[in-house]
C-alpha cells in the first residue's frame, strides 16, 4: 500500500487526515486527545518529538487502563474493594506495613501462596479483594470464587467428563482467589476435587484463600485428616499468613451507629 503525503494541508483538512488514520491505525485514544494536546503543545511552545511523545503516552496509558479494567472484570470480583479503602485503625491487627508491601505483588510473580484467617467482619474479604484487584493491575491474570461454588463446579465438570478442562482452566491464571473457605463442610470427593485445583498450582501460580477457621479447625471442613494436613502444607508452603482476629469491625460499625441514632 502506498501512502500518498501532502505538504501544506489545511487545518480542517490535517484534522481529517489525522482521524481517518487514527480510525486506521486503531488509535482511539489519541483521535480522542489530539485537538487539546496540540493546542496545549502550541501554548507550551512543545517541540516536534515532545509532542509526539505526549500524544503515544497518552495512547499507550489508556490502553494500559482498558487492559487492567478488562482484567478486573475478568476476575469476577464481587464488589469493589482497595487497600487504600482499607480501616486499620478498625483493625490494630492487621499490620498496615504488611499489608503494604503485598499489594506491591512480588508473591505473585514468585507463585506463592497467601492465607487470610479470621472471624467474620475482620476484613479479609475486603483484602482478598483488594490483593486481587491490585495483581489485575499489575498485569496478572486473577480469578475470585467462593469456596462452595468453586467446588460445586468441579463436581459437575466431573459428571460431565469436563473435569481436566475445567481444573486447567483455573490452574492457568496467574492468581486465583478463593473466598469463604471453611464456611461449610465438605464431602470427601468434593475435598478431593478441591485437592487437585490447588495441586495444578503448586509452585506455579498464586493462591490466595480467606477463612473464617484456623487451620486447626479446618477438619470440620475437610473430614480426612490427611487430605486435610495437605491440603493445609499446600496453601501455606512458603507463603504468608495474614491473621485478621476475632473482633468484627463492622459489628462496631454498627454498634456506634445505633447508639449515635439511640
Amino acid at each position: 500500500m502506498t501512502v500518498k503525503r501532502h505538504r501544506g494541508l489545511t487545518e480542517q483538512a490535517a484534522d481529517a487526515a489525522i482521524e481517518a488514520s487514527c480510525k486506521a491505525l486503531r488509535l482511539p485514544t489519541i483521535r480522542a486527545q489530539f485537538t487539546d494536546i496540540a493546542d496545549q503543545a502550541a501554548k507550551g511552545q512543545m517541540t516536534y518529538r515532545g509532542f509526539l511523545a505526549e500524544l503515544l503516552l497518552a495512547e499507550c496509558d489508556d490502553r494500559a487502563r482498558r487492559r487492567s479494567e478488562r482484567r478486573i472484570k475478568a476476575a469476577a470480583f464481587p464488589r469493589q474493594k482497595s487497600v487504600r479503602d482499607f480501616d486499620f485503625d478498625a483493625n490494630p491487627n492487621i499490620d498496615p506495613a504488611t499489608i503494604h508491601t503485598l499489594a506491591k505483588c512480588e508473591w505473585v510473580k514468585k507463585g506463592l501462596p497467601l492465607c487470610l484467617i479470621g472471624d467474620s467482619g475482620t476484613g479479609k474479604s475486603h483484602l482478598l479483594i483488594a490483593f486481587g484487584t491490585e495483581a489485575a493491575i499489575a498485569g496478572f491474570r486473577v480469578k475470585y470464587v467462593l469456596a462452595t461454588k468453586l467446588v460445586n463446579e468441579l463436581v459437575e465438570a466431573a459428571d460431565e467428563k469436563q473435569l481436566t478442562k475445567t481444573i486447567a482452566r483455573y490452574g492457568r491464571v496467574d492468581l486465583l482467589c478463593i473466598d469463604e473457605l471453611g464456611y461449610m463442610e465438605l464431602d470427601r470427593h468434593g475435598a478431593e476435587l478441591l485437592f487437585q485445583v490447588l495441586t495444578e498450582r503448586e509452585e506455579k501460580n498464586s493462591l490466595a484463600i480467606a477463612s473464617n477457621e484456623s487451620f486447626g479447625g479446618w477438619t470440620k471442613t475437610f473430614t480426612d485428616p490427611r487430605l486435610c494436613a495437605a491440603i493445609v502444607d499446600r496453601l501455606t508452603f512458603g507463603g504468608n499468613i495474614i491473621e485478621t482476629g476475632t473482633d468484627s469491625y463492622r459489628l462496631q460499625q454498627t454498634r456506634a451507629r445505633n447508639e449515635g441514632t439511640g
